[in-house]
């Protein structure tokens, strides 16, 4: 059975950890491991994190240089066959998206699926869908990417292209899936389902001007990884794909 490991990033996280662990614990795939990266939080993260008495779950707890370092801080000690990433305050959509994503795996290198997101984990208020729809490698040329927190590979993906590329601050891993998916010699398999509750208000997307770092951030992982020029459509067409994915019952009441 495909070990599937799981990496979530933390810090000052207590508002919302207790839920992405306990979804982590739900998922009925028994092959599974959680490795939390705790930045040296000052509030009940780390508390929180180790309250939870699972053989599953593994803890660390130290100073980083921001999230994608810690990331590969988890990707330095994940002992599964596949691994991806939960943010810390993200949750799996239901029970079965570790086993849908394991299933996956079976016969590909990559696997990707649907996320909705949300204003809260409470209410669950759905504001924007995510839906990637099925891979075409032309696709990456127009800004296209799947949501991060679906995204699973396996381990020979990871040994052949490496982690996180800490150069980028917003968008490394943009950087590692664009990495990963535009080569030849990886089967990528589509999930037509929901998988994680993104809940808004990430690194990327929390003001206009960190949305805009961001993308020119994508801008220059195309031109190093697909050879795009200064200036691409990709980088107009991806905010127009975040609107046409908005969706507008409720938004504006959260």
């Amino acid at each position: 059975m495909l070990k599937i490991s799981v990496i979530t990033v933390a810090y000052n996280s207590a508002a919302t950890i207790r839920d992405t662990i306990q979804s982590f614990l739900d998922q009925g795939h028994p092959a599974k491991e959680l490795i939390i990266v705790d930045g040296a939080s000052k509030d009940d993260t780390l508390a929180i994190a180790q309250s939870f008495a699972s053989l599953d779950i593994r803890i660390v707890s130290e100073r980083d240089k921001g999230p994608f370092d810690a990331m590969n801080k988890g990707l330095a000690r994940y002992t599964g066959d596949a691994v991806g990433v939960l943010n810390s305050d993200d949750t799996f959509h239901d029970t079965q998206a570790l086993a849908r994503i394991a299933a996956a795996l079976e016969d590909a290198d990559i696997a990707y699926g649907d996320i909705d997101m949300v204003h809260d984990h409470e209410s669950k208020t759905v504001v924007r869908k995510w839906r990637a729809g099925a891979f075409r490698k032309s696709l990456l040329h127009w800004g296209w990417m799947p949501p991060h927190p679906s995204l699973y590979v396996r381990r020979a993906v990871i040994d052949r292209i490496g982690g996180f590329d800490v150069s980028y601050k917003l968008a490394a891993d943009y950087d590692l899936a664009l990495r990963a998916m535009s080569r030849d010699d990886f089967r990528i398999r589509y999930i037509p389902e929901v998988l994680a509750d993104f809940q808004l208000g990430g690194l990327s997307s929390r003001t206009p001007m960190s949305t805009i770092k961001a993308n020119l951030e994508c801008l220059r992982a195309r031109r190093s990884v697909l050879g795009a020029p200064p200036i691409d459509l990709a980088l107009f067409v991806r905010p127009l794909l975040k609107l046409r994915e908005l969706r507008r019952v409720d938004y504006y009441k959260t």
